[in-house]
């Protein structure tokens, strides 16, 4: 982990989100009362940051210097609120894309996912803001410097945010094994919006069950499932496909 991407220390941590720092999370020692560990959270909670109470342990792991307990990590980019981006694509004659990527903790996946999306057009991505991969130094240079180029929305209810999409108009797809619907017989023409989770553990039930049609790719081989940037591309290009032919 390089130095820039870390600040260290309670008043440290305080100064840069009160400085608008792209802070990406913050680690907190469990057990830590007193009032600037008060003051710290009430900020974090205001301003919507992440944040996480750990073991020492598992601070120290991460940094040897004057942590205090405190420790944050600086994202590479200055996250986005789609309730804003969505009136604005509206007003400007954009039919949009919104890729919605719940649980992609994988740095190299997500920067890879980021650079198709890029390419295809799409107008945001959105992550929920625990269980998300970290958009460090690795992650933009997947990407190919899509992560500087692309909108990435932060939120701590994907469910909210697929709701929200709905009633703004969208039409709202999950790609999911256990759809019976091909990706290719999907209308991809409306503004699209496109759910993908892990490979392991897939979407969660309870975003799955607020989207409004389920989809998969038809898998013929042994392996039974596809790398989810991979999967990514395939149905971003199926829309391309669909909007310019």
């Amino acid at each position: 982990m390089k130095n820039k991407q870390l600040i260290f220390g309670t008043r440290a941590v305080i100064e840069a989100v009160n400085s608008d720092k792209n802070v990406d999370k913050v680690l907190i020692k469990k057990g830590l009362p007193n009032s600037l560990i008060s003051e710290l959270l009430n900020l974090l909670k205001s301003r919507n940051v992440p944040f996480q109470f750990v073991p020492i342990e598992k601070i120290n792991g991460i940094s040897t210097g004057n942590h205090q307990g405190v420790l944050a990590f600086l994202s590479e980019i200055k996250y986005q609120n789609i309730e804003h981006l969505v009136p604005f694509w509206f007003e400007s004659g954009v039919n949009p894309i919104v890729l919605v990527l719940d649980g992609i903790t994988d740095v190299r996946n997500f920067g890879a996912i980021a650079r198709t999306a890029e390419c295809a057009g799409v107008s945001a991505i959105v992550v929920p803001d625990k269980g998300s991969a970290q958009i460090n130094a690795d992650a933009v240079k997947t990407s190919a410097g899509a992560l500087l180029k692309i909108p990435v929305c932060r939120h701590d209810s994907l469910i909210n945010v697929v709701k929200f999409l709905k009633n703004s108009g969208f039409a709202t797809f999950a790609a999911t094994e256990k759809a019976e619907k091909s990706y290719t017989k999907a209308d991809f023409s409306a503004p699209l919006a496109l759910v993908l989770g892990s490979e392991d553990i897939g979407i969660s039930k309870e975003l799955l069950a607020v989207t409004d049609v389920w989809i998969k790719i038809p898998i013929f081989g042994e392996i039974q499932s596809l790398n989810v940037s991979v999967a990514a591309g395939i149905m971003l290009y199926e829309a391309v496909k669909q909007r310019t032919t």
